[in-house]
């Protein structure tokens, strides 16, 4: 019985326990939301050593970092040090999106290593295969597809990226309105090139009950991929777009009727005005499943700075419903990040969660941020730098530049508004 079975048939599971005493809620809101599709708890059937994350409606706001080699860059010591620096900045789940060099051997050692849900994206695997046996992707079989989905299943990764989406009626409305970027999902674009080479339909999507049921084996969530997601601001909700949006709702009532639990990916670069409509439309037409979203990414010219655009549309993404975010790091668009870059973008992204959090009223979202008020108020630096979301930063720009004055720092010294302000305050008591 998966959990989404049992929540239907009114059990409550220790799982389900851990999530609500994790998010201040009670098991029965846990086992009811679950029941209804709008919250999933994700950890392979196969991954007991890790606790199961909550996701979804009424829950804090996760983030996600992606990790993974590349073909100029496939150290599985590198890809361990990315994943260490991602879980101890705060990274509430990891995916590997590796592309080179021995992937098992570094989805293996990844998995081991982990504390957190890993997620990997399994056509990545069959590319690679199709690749080591000196062929085309474009020659694989759809057999071919479900080996790399049951490869990574078995192997206990606790989420997997699947572009069910991309089919043959969502590619032609993309070529008919015309893009200026095109497919920049690499999941969907390796998608769509084997559908037209072979003017065959996506095998995710046309034996769609045969992945279900792959997910199904050891209870592992399906991240319906947004293979068609906008890749500049002026691709953004376009016709494309919105179909595989509406073909992902059809998937996740068809996989929710057989007890297997969904969550929906999304967009992508996008105006600021146009993420809270896309939130909106995300729940409507996928019947409130949890929403996992890429940034959004609020302008395209911003390389070198993409985890600040990205935290931006991210703030603006869960006040609005999006429920888990996955972190752009300062190297999007660049290179592959190195251990620096995954810190700043899990960071930037804990940020954007947490004013989110503020936003939708999470219970006790705000309480640190009362708690750092009344900090500041009494000029008590060592509790403003614990109460900080990154302590290591605050005490190093503290201690970068002392003041003459310990009470106050070096950008006001003797004028600081606070301790003026106390003796103001002070005066006007005893008068």
């Amino acid at each position: 019985m998966t959990r989404l079975e049992a929540a239907r048939a009114g059990i409550i599971t220790e799982e389900m326990k851990e999530v609500a005493a994790a998010e201040g809620m009670t098991p029965e809101m846990i086992r009811d939301r679950i029941a209804d599709g709008t919250v999933i708890i994700t950890r392979s059937t196969l991954r007991t050593n890790i606790k199961p994350l909550g996701v979804g409606r009424g829950l804090s706001t996760k983030v996600n970092a992606n990790i993974g080699s590349s073909e100029d860059a496939s150290s599985p010591e590198q890809e361990l040090e990315k994943l260490k620096v991602a879980v101890d900045a705060g990274a509430h789940a990891v995916m590997d999106l590796s592309t080179g060099g021995d992937i098992d051997a570094i989805r293996e050692a990844i998995l081991m290593a982990s504390p957190v849900p890993i997620g990997t994206v399994p056509v990545y695997q069959a590319a690679l295969d199709s690749k080591n046996k000196d062929k085309s992707f474009v020659e694989l079989t759809a057999e071919d597809f479900f080996d790399g989905v049951e490869k990574h299943v078995e192997a206990g990764v606790d989420f997997i990226t699947v572009h069910s989406g991309v089919t043959q009626q969502t590619m032609k409305k993309m070529k008919d309105q015309g893009r200026i970027m095109g497919i920049v999902s690499r999941g969907g674009a390796l998608t769509a090139e084997w559908m037209r080479f072979n003017n065959k339909e996506n095998p995710l999507f046309e034996d769609f009950p045969r992945l279900i049921q792959i997910a199904k084996k050891y209870d592992v969530v399906l991240s319906l991929g947004d293979g068609l997601r906008p890749g500049c601001l002026s691709d953004a909700t376009d016709s494309a777009q919105i179909d595989e949006l509406v073909t992902l709702g059809e998937l996740t009532r068809l996989a929710q009727a057989e007890g297997v639990q969904v969550m929906i990916e999304g967009p992508g670069h996008m105006p600021i005005d146009q993420i809270q409509a896309n939130m909106l439309l995300q729940k409507k037409l996928c019947n409130g499943a949890p929403f996992y979203v890429l940034g959004p990414l609020v302008t395209d010219i911003a390389p070198g700075y993409d985890h600040i655009t990205s935290a931006i549309g991210g703030a603006i993404a869960a006040a609005s419903g999006a429920d888990f975010l996955c972190y752009v790091t300062p190297s999007e668009h660049l290179r592959l990040p190195d251990a620096k870059d995954v810190r700043d973008g899990v960071m930037a992204s804990r940020i954007a969660a947490h004013a989110g959090d503020i936003a939708k009223r999470i219970p006790g979202a705000m309480q640190r941020d009362i708690e750092m008020s009344r900090a500041r108020k009494a000029l008590d630096w060592e509790e403003q730098i614990r109460l900080s979301i990154d302590p290591e930063t605050s005490k190093i720009l503290r201690s970068s530049s002392p003041p003459s004055d310990a009470d106050v720092c070096t950008m006001c010294g003797s004028l600081c508004a606070i301790k003026v302000g106390s003796k103001v305050g002070v005066a006007a008591t005893e008068g």
